[in-house]
């Protein structure tokens, strides 16, 4: 089944491209673009999507806020945050606020439809650099673990790829694997580092390294 993507981005031209993006891939359909975070919480619950593309930076409402309010509209909505900024506290926000993925917009041309797809499937793609932040972050706090110790190697070679910011698609290409089976090593991964997402399994094992 093709998945329903909206798009929400102020600057008509990158929302022009995104589209244009979007409708090049046959697995995804486009139900509608959006200038600002009001229009988006008019029209979007109506289309019922399964994906949502949300620029950071909106004219009065920010995509954060709005992220928020179209989360307790449409809980299984999936959402790639995608802004020009990579500072901490946007990118902490947008992820408490629900966000499944964060690139910035100079990766979108190139990493937007494989990110989104990522994303469907479990993913949660980030460009390298704001991976790193997120690390960084986490490193003030807890102590190190041990799970990753009952990785095997295929999966520490998985683990390695997403932390410097492959999607799926990319690993697989990377390891010379299916993509199925990099979703499969990525499941295995979750359950024996006893986490939820890409975001904790990356934070987590980068810990574990110090």
């Amino acid at each position: 089944m093709r998945a329903g993507v909206v798009i929400v981005e102020d600057d008509r031209v990158v929302r022009e491209n995104l589209a244009a993006l979007v409708r090049t891939d046959e697995r995804l359909r486009l139900l509608g673009t959006f200038h600002s975070a009001e229009e988006a919480l008019r029209e979007i619950a109506g289309l019922q999507p399964h994906l949502a593309v949300m620029d950071i930076h909106l004219p009065k409402m920010n995509g954060i806020e709005c992220v928020v309010r179209l989360k307790a509209q449409l809980p299984r909505l999936l959402v790639l945050m995608l802004t020009v900024y990579e500072d901490d506290d946007s990118i902490f926000r947008a992820l408490k606020a629900g966000a499944n993925g964060y690139l910035v917009k100079r990766d979108a041309a190139e990493k937007l439809l494989d990110a989104l797809h990522d994303v469907r499937h479990g993913g949660a793609p980030m460009s390298a650099h704001i991976a790193r932040q997120v690390v960084q972050f986490f490193h003030r706090s807890e102590k190190p673990a041990a799970e990753s110790e009952q990785l095997s190697p295929r999966e520490v070679e998985v683990l390695d790829l997403l932390v410097k910011g492959l999607v799926l698609k990319e690993v697989a290409e990377q390891l010379g694997i299916g993509l199925e089976t990099v979703r499969t090593h990525v499941n295995h991964i979750y359950q024996k580092l006893q986490v939820r997402s890409r975001t904790e399994a990356v934070v987590k094992y980068l810990r574990q390294g110090q």
